[in-house]
């Protein structure tokens, strides 16, 4: 069975791509999507 989910509402995945452009040296995007509850391989833009 495949789970098909929602998009994620546009002010989440803005919010997402804004702290991943702005991040510190040596904080990996997977951090970030920790961070935010989403898997890594997780397709936030749109």
């Amino acid at each position: 069975m495949i789970t098909v989910t929602k998009p994620y509402p546009k002010e989440f995945r803005d919010d997402v791509v804004r702290v991943a452009r702005n991040r510190e040296p040596g904080v990996g995007l997977e951090q970030i999507a920790m961070d935010f509850g989403v898997h890594f391989t997780t397709r936030i833009a749109g």
